[in-house]
């Protein structure tokens, strides 16, 4: 219960109420004849003065317990607040490491695209060459088989006519046909 004047003073600023338990307590009536019963007033003015400090008690727990909630209620602000910075935050680095990656697929194709094409290249480029081989071997074939025949006819006609002393000359020609 308030009692001292310091007390009233900060009791009225804090609470912003002009009446106190002191101030009922204190409260004196003027005496008249035929006026209510002393003792009732009384008993009435300290169940007053109970109950109004109670109320008081509580507007103050009241008061105090919506100070801390409010103070709560900053604190999840700023917390959903940084919440939201942070979800925007991780979107936008999901996006740009979605761009990068497709930035870097797109740079992996196009390089295995280049190999690819130079293989390609490399391939055909080796196919053209051995097929050029071929068509030179086969033509060295050709021109052996040819000169090869020409000698056996040559040394089949001199076995027939009975040439054999050109026998040297055709065994000379053969051996530079064959060097060559």
């Amino acid at each position: 219960m308030i009692e001292s004047r310091n007390e009233v003073s900060l009791y009225r600023r804090w609470t912003g109420v002009s009446l106190t338990p002191l101030d009922i307590h204190n409260k004196e009536f003027s005496r008249v004849f035929r006026g209510y019963d002393e003792d009732q007033v009384n008993e009435f003015l300290d169940q007053i003065i109970k109950e109004f400090d109670i109320m008081l008690k509580e507007k103050r727990q009241l008061e105090e317990r919506v100070a801390t909630l409010n103070e709560k209620l900053s604190q999840f602000a700023n917390i959903e607040e940084t919440l939201k910075k942070s979800l925007i935050m991780a979107q936008e680095t999901a996006d740009e490491l979605k761009a990068n990656a497709r930035k870097e697929a797109q740079l992996i194709v196009k390089e295995a695209e280049k190999n690819a094409d130079r293989l390609i290249n490399d391939a055909l480029a080796k196919s053209r060459k051995l097929v050029s081989e071929i068509d030179e071997l086969k033509r060295r074939a050709s021109v052996y088989r040819m000169r090869f025949r020409s000698i056996l006819e040559a040394q089949l006609e001199m076995l027939d006519n009975g040439d054999w002393e050109n026998f040297e000359k055709i065994e000379e020609d053969l051996a530079k046909n064959m060097t060559e």
